[in-house]
């Protein structure tokens, strides 16, 4: 299925913009569409110098996005900048071309790291250990929050605060205002739950350091590849266009999607982060809460953006159930508190 937000592309339409970013004398020797995402329509081709590059093109001008959504082709470049030029030890794509026209809109161009995602894996029924892969990706999530950014929350004309109280207050009403205009169903009253995130948003105070945080390190975003020993290891983090500053666990929360992080003190993960963390981790009381409030927002993202991807019952059969099932369990956990 293609979400509303992807348009459709040809292989010309990929050689007019590969000659935008490069020259008009670049030819593109071969090219496909890139399945995995829902938000623009990706196209790796293969150029006569014998680059492999991504092409990522943003929703046309005047699609119906969510808040938080605004700008994120932009944003990407930013953040694949940041990342190569303060924590160069974490592998992402580099940026080779950002651009507009007026009949396209808006695209990214970026090489093209080796290696197959977590999810292709799995879903190809691959018998591999992915366990050093996923330890590398705790140890690449440490360096990321080794940066500190100037504010909390999302960059440009988006959810933020000079606390990470007031930015993730900010981010919550963000998605509550897309539900409302969007017409989303929720589990939950949106005055239950701002007055449940209030209840505890004290906790929040005590992150006084916006860290630089991917968000959206789900499998599909973890490319790996056989090292030398024939071990899977990390070979790139793409998809850094939801990135924002804030507190570290809250990047933990999506690599081990549907499942409670805490519970899994001796994930490799969490091995790999605390081999490279600048600071001890601790998964105490106060953690859990921080992190069922982090969960709870991204099992709301989720919901959330349905109707905006185009996804329904037929198409995505138990999506929303399963989401709002997730999203009792947290809202319980932090009654419980």
């Amino acid at each position: 299925m293609t979400s509303p937000t992807q348009r459709p592309l040809t292989t010309d339409d990929v050689t007019y913009l590969v000659r935008a970013s490069f020259g008009p004398h670049t030819r593109v020797r071969d090219s496909g569409p890139l399945t995995g995402g829902g938000y623009a329509t990706v196209w790796w081709a293969l150029l006569d110098d014998d680059r492999r590059v991504v092409l990522k093109l943003a929703p046309p001008a005047g699609t119906r996005l969510l808040r938080y959504e605004r700008g994120l082709c932009a944003a990407e470049a930013r953040y694949f900048r940041l990342v190569a030029e303060r924590a160069q030890e974490v592998p992402v794509p580099p940026v080779l071309h950002h651009g507009t026209d007026p009949a396209y809109g808006e695209w990214l161009v970026t090489g093209m790291l080796p290696g197959r995602s977590l999810r292709e894996l799995a879903e190809a029924g691959a018998a591999v250990d992915d366990g050093p892969a996923r330890y590398d990706l705790g140890a690449a999530l440490a360096a990321l929050h080794r940066v500190t950014g100037d504010r909390f929350g999302y960059d440009g004309d988006r959810a933020d605060g000079s606390t990470w109280r007031a930015a993730f207050t900010a981010m919550l009403d963000a998605l509550l205002a897309d539900a409302a205009d969007w017409d989303v169903r929720l589990p939950v009253t949106a005055d239950r739950l701002r007055a449940l995130v209030g209840r505890h948003a004290g906790v929040l105070d005590e992150v006084r350091r916006p860290a630089l945080l991917h968000f959206d390190c789900w499998d599909g975003n973890v490319l790996t590849a056989p090292g030398p020993d024939g071990r899977l290891r990390l070979r790139g983090l793409v998809d850094g266009e939801r990135f924002l500053h804030g507190d570290p666990l809250l990047d933990l929360v999506s690599p081990l999607l549907y499942r409670r992080v805490e519970d899994e003190p001796e994930h490799p993960l969490l091995r790999g982060y605390r081999a490279a963390a600048a600071e001890p981790l601790v998964l105490d009381d106060a953690s859990r809460r921080w992190l069922s409030l982090y969960r709870l927002h991204l099992y709301l993202l989720m919901t959330v953006e349905m109707p905006s991807r185009g996804m329904t019952a037929l198409s995505h059969p138990g999506r929303h159930s399963r989401l709002a099932t997730l999203l009792d369990e947290e809202l319980a956990a932090l009654d419980q508190e």
